[in-house]
């Protein structure tokens, strides 16, 4: 079985396929973990500050939205490049996988803040109310009300942006973001070797498939 492998993937190298799929799992990991951290909050302060909610307060919620609007808004690629000059300065490096971590986290907390917002958006009116009649603080309606009730949904959100970064991931290796993505440009594109191309295809697909099964099986685990 190996012998045929290695006549059909006649120019993969499976230590730097290895390598290179531990690289993308270590930018996954470290984006994400990253993004969840800062996307959370800001997902419900855009939650609490919008319309009709808790801490109304249009002009202060119109300067946030846009800018996470603006965010969101700029190709990934073209985000890589104009934050070299801050990545080098946080990380010491525009290369590898210390390089790609914060583009890919300026890139994903406001997406992932989006849909945070947006599943707080579906609680049901009546808990929030609730809540306020019981005298509840607002620390306390978001961390024992809204948040608890919104789990599958941040759920579903983090499966969402999971599958983004790892879209991300890929194109970082534009500018040598390392990770199969980087080795499906310098290989499979600029040597033309199409079974590299093929072999980083199915391990980033396997990886999506992965993240989408995992995320599925939270949704419902933890699902009313």
């Amino acid at each position: 079985m190996r012998q045929w492998l290695e006549g059909f993937f006649v120019n993969v190298q499976w230590r730097e396929i290895g390598e290179a799929t531990l690289d993308t799992l270590s930018m996954l990991g470290g984006s994400l973990s990253l993004t969840v951290a800062f996307g959370l909050p800001l997902g419900v302060v855009l939650f609490l500050l919008g319309p009709k909610q808790l801490l109304d307060a249009p002009k202060t919620y119109a300067v946030l939205s846009f800018a996470v609007n603006v965010l969101r808004s700029i190709p990934f690629v073209i985000l890589l490049i104009a934050m070299i000059p801050v990545t080098v300065l946080v990380t010491g490096t525009s290369f590898g996988v210390a390089g790609s971590i914060p583009s890919l986290v300026v890139a994903g907390t406001p997406f992932f803040a989006r849909l945070i917002e947006s599943a707080l958006r579906e609680v049901d009116r009546g808990i929030i109310e609730a809540s306020l009649a019981m005298g509840a603080t607002t620390t306390q309606i978001v961390f024992n009300a809204l948040l608890r009730e919104a789990l599958p949904g941040i759920l579903a959100a983090g499966t969402v942006t999971a599958i983004a970064l790892v879209s991300y991931t890929a194109l970082a290796g534009v500018v040598g973001g390392g990770g199969l993505g980087d080795l499906a440009i310098r290989y499979g594109y600029q040597r033309f070797q199409l079974d590299v191309m093929a072999i980083t295809i199915v391990l980033l697909l396997l990886i999506v498939q992965a993240l989408q099964s995992l995320g599925q099986r939270l949704v419902t685990r933890f699902s009313h």
